[in-house]
């Protein structure tokens, strides 16, 4: 827990909010550094036992997955899981209708993650923080944060940061993280703006185990509800239901108070025509429907906002978790790079720079469909008046599918990002001729890397390009040295020379170099290679023209 003396204690990073995006961030952190157990502290200001047992954000989709494989932690989330690949809309008469609602989710391929990876927040607390805990590091929970200042004399990198915490305890660090929510304390204390605004409708959200006559209960289902919009229904784990819907000022009217029997009957009048009864309600809630957005993502250059501190929107499809994870993954590589002196801290500022713009463009996205399932047409909508907003809802979710997915989220050029002068790539235009099938996708720089089957040499065991390139805080390069041919050999020999030459990479790249160096203490590892031939084969040295392969390693393209 840091260094202590006089209740300060001294640690690199605090992490204020211990729940996923603070304790991806913490975990990401605790396995990169030395010392986890002294140099991070997370706290969160709810005792876990007593905050909601069920409840809240429930959906992974798959890019989301994806980071969370390539940190160690997604196969326990899958084992937990409700692994959803069916999706079904049911219009106002209960008829099935194709390509609405939640179809898209249908359409997730390339990955191997290929579902929505659906539990509770509890659950997904619960093995984020064991698995923190075994790298020595543990949630203080229940500490609240009372006072922030940031002593703007000391150098990045000094403790220039003194948080007050409730028992009066200071905490000074290097860096601090707030991943406290959407009335982030965080964020009140550096006076940092929260654009945006809310509307008037509201929406209630409702968890528990259920009896119902719908054709497929077990599923992520939309039912176009003329009284509540569209309707959601997820299967949930552990055998459980969520139900949501929007509460209007017409409905309304009819509670004088909202409480758990109340959200029920409107559960049960939102499905119909089908039956709905409840055995057991595990958790409801209602709220306030907008979209805010921090003004900056951090200050004095040590001081962040991740998840719902900085950016904060309805639950309609589904993005809350899945975007604050992606925020704690691209902060964290960061932190953990600067705090080990392999990056600048001005890597720091990639961050928001990278981020914000996938935040306003889900902002955007929100906006609209927040007002569809409420069955209104988007503000400024110059179609047709009479368009109906289901039909509408399943197009716009269906065009935004890769950026809903994850799998299709870039970022552009920034600091650390070049895009500008991309390799040229030989068009499809340039394959053969006999070809009937269209080339795949080429990744390009900013982009996700596309998750492809891979072979080990000698067993030929199938492995995946993400299970080998694990988030580690350090840079992944991949040689693709293509078919054995001369010009191919040549050119892979001629690069490893390169690379021999090159005294940083051959200082701070994969360990058979590092070994060869001289020097008593290897230094930290900053760069991993991972050759990849065209195919696997019986031997690697023969495959790579009578070379090594660059790393520790080769794979056969599958």
């Amino acid at each position: 827990m840091g260094s202590m003396g006089d209740d300060v204690q001294h640690v690199d990073v605090l992490i204020v909010g211990g729940g996923p995006v603070g304790l991806v961030c913490a975990y990401q952190l605790a396995r990169t550094l030395a010392s986890p157990r002294t140099c991070i502290k997370i706290i969160e200001k709810h005792p876990k036992s007593a905050q909601d047992q069920y409840g809240r954000a429930i959906t992974l989709f798959p890019r989301t997955s994806e980071m969370l494989d390539q940190l160690g932690l997604a196969d326990q989330l899958a084992q937990h899981c409700f692994a959803c690949r069916e999706t079904v809309s049911y219009d106002a008469a209960g008829n099935q209708v194709d390509g609405r609602g939640w179809a898209f989710m249908e359409q997730m391929k390339d990955t191997a993650w290929d579902f929505s990876l659906v539990l509770r927040q509890k659950y997904q607390e619960e093995i984020f923080r064991h698995a923190l805990r075994e790298l020595g590091v543990e949630l203080d929970a229940p500490a609240t944060l009372v006072g922030l200042h940031v002593d703007a004399s000391i150098p990045l990198g000094g403790y220039r940061v003194s948080a007050t915490l409730d028992s009066g305890t200071t905490v000074k660090c290097k860096y601090l993280v707030g991943a406290d929510g959407g009335r982030s304390t965080v964020r009140r204390l550096l006076d940092i703006p929260f654009d945006g605004s809310s509307s008037d409708d509201r929406w209630v959200r409702i968890d528990g185990h259920v009896s119902t006559n719908l054709p497929k209960p077990r599923s992520y289902c939309a039912i176009e509800s003329p009284t509540h919009g569209n309707v959601l229904w997820a299967a949930l784990d552990h055998g459980a239901t969520r139900i949501g819907y929007a509460f209007t000022p017409e409905r309304q009217k009819a509670h004088q108070t909202f409480d758990e029997a109340a959200a029920v009957a409107e559960a049960v009048a939102a499905v119909k025509p089908f039956a709905l009864s409840f055995t057991r309600v595990d958790w409801w809630t209602i709220y306030s429907v907008g979209q805010r957005v921090a003004r900056r993502f951090s200050a004095h250059d040590c001081v962040f906002l991740a998840g719902d501190a900085c950016h904060t929107h309805s639950s309609g499809a589904a993005q809350g978790m899945n975007t604050g994870i992606h925020d704690a993954v691209n902060l964290g590589w960061k932190l953990s790079l600067v705090l080990r002196r392999l990056a600048h801290p001005q890597l720091l500022h990639t961050y928001e720079a990278e981020r914000r713009p996938n935040v306003e463009q889900l902002l955007a996205y929100d906006r609209d469909i927040a007002r569809l399932m409420t069955l209104q047409l988007p503000e400024g909508w110059t179609g047709d008046p009479a368009a109906d907003p289901n039909v509408l809802l399943g197009a716009v979710m269906a065009a935004a599918s890769s950026f809903s997915s994850g799998l299709g989220i870039s970022y552009a050029a920034d600091g650390l990002l070049n895009v500008q002068h991309p390799t040229a790539l030989p068009s499809s235009s340039s394959s053969s001729a006999s070809s009937s099938s269209p080339p795949p996708p080429v990744p390009r720089p900013g982009h996700r890397a596309p998750d492809v089957p891979l072979r080990k040499p000698g067993t030929l065991e199938p492995t995946r390009l993400h299970r080998e390139t694990p988030n580690r805080a350090i840079f992944h390069v991949v040689v693709f040295v293509g078919e054995r041919c001369s010009a191919t050999v040549a050119s892979y020999h001629a690069f490893c020379a390169a690379l021999e030459a090159s005294p940083f990479l051959l200082l701070h790249s994969s360990p058979r170099h590092a070994s060869s160096a001289a020097a008593a203490t290897p230094p930290p590892t900053l760069i991993a290679f991972l050759t990849i031939p065209a195919r696997p084969g019986p031997s690697a040295w023969e495959i790579l023209g009578g070379r090594g392969p660059v790393g520790d390693e080769t794979l056969g393209y599958d």
